[in-house]
């Protein structure tokens, strides 16, 4: 019966563990989206603030939504769609990777930063 054990001990901490390393994850993320706050809310039907509210973001066009928000020139022009790649290229560098658009924030440097705060996102967004 010992020997029936140590594999189930282990293959449990397998299956947790992903669990667990996605739970601090988001908690990252939510730690990170407190600078973001400022700006932006998450919650469906929420308000707009400086920037818009991020509810439905993940794959819509870049200032196409109809939120009542007044997004600028290059941000509909852009034609961006919203995934994680393209979140994430913006989060690092917002006027570098869509120059003239409003958004002061100096960006995420950090790709761990960037994917936390992503994963959040999509767990309070969609």
């Amino acid at each position: 019966m010992k020997h029936l054990l140590v594999p189930a001990i282990l293959s449990l901490a397998t299956l947790t563990a992903p669990g667990l390393a996605q739970a601090d994850d988001l908690e990252d993320g939510a730690k990170i989206f407190k600078r973001c706050a400022a700006c932006h809310t998450v919650n469906q039907g929420g308000a707009n603030k400086v920037g818009p509210n991020l509810w439905g973001v993940f794959g819509s066009t870049a200032g196409q939504r109809e939120i009542g928000y007044k997004f600028s020139k290059a941000m509909k022009d852009s034609g961006i769609v919203w995934s994680e790649d393209t979140l994430s290229a913006y989060l690092e560098n917002p006027k570098g990777f869509i120059p003239k658009n409003r958004m002061a924030f100096p960006g995420l440097k950090k790709e761990d930063d960037r994917e936390h705060l992503i994963e959040y996102l999509e767990s309070v967004t969609r």
